[in-house]
């Protein structure tokens, strides 16, 4: 008999609960969990990522809906729109410095803070656990996944450059850590 505590419903209950337990309506805060959402996404995506499209992909909601989300981001002056230079028509969004400050008072850090006692071997068996199921998913309903260079199927390096053969481009250093749009999950981490 299979233990009841480990059953794949309980798992996805606890992940949904983890979820809402980490929202900032709880924490009395300025910021809705959608707009808590936008920030984080922002600072945490590369360039060619920071637009309301990729946002929409990312929350899995409309373009509409993100869109209102991230004006009422910048209206609070949080983040800062540019056209995009890869797509004229297109906007990026960077975090203002109030956004950085503002980022820093994340009530997401209370998370943050119980992972990080978990040390780095857990962690790490954890965020690769993680990322195969958010894979997994998106696979299954044939929804964008997101992720970082190192794990994606465009990720190549040569000597000391990394490059991303979708956008047939190098890589700056600090974006190979960074959300992108463009993620296809390599074949480790697809199983």
């Amino acid at each position: 008999m299979a233990n009841q505590s480990q059953t794949p419903d309980r798992i996805a209950e606890l992940l949904v609960h983890i979820g809402r337990a980490a929202r900032s309506e709880d924490a009395n805060t300025e910021l809705t969990a959608a707009q808590w959402t936008c920030l984080r996404f922002f600072a945490r995506a590369n360039g060619t990522t920071r637009t309301p499209s990729a946002f929409a992909s990312f929350q899995a909601t409309t373009r509409g809906t993100a869109s209102q989300i991230i004006k009422s981001v910048e209206r609070r002056g949080l983040i800062v729109g540019t056209r995009s230079e890869h797509d004229r028509r297109s906007f990026c969004f960077d975090l203002t410095d109030e956004g950085r400050a503002m980022l820093a008072q994340d009530p997401l850090r209370d998370l943050i803070k119980v992972i990080d006692g978990l040390g780095a071997s857990k962690r790490d068996r954890f965020l690769a656990t993680l990322s195969e199921i958010a894979s997994a998913l998106a696979l299954q309903r044939d929804v964008p996944s997101f992720g970082t260079c190192r794990g994606c199927t465009h990720f190549g390096t040569s000597g000391d450059a990394a490059y991303c053969a979708c956008m047939s481009a190098e890589l700056a250093a600090d974006d190979i850590a960074k959300l992108c749009a463009s993620y296809v999950p390599s074949a480790a981490v697809k199983k």
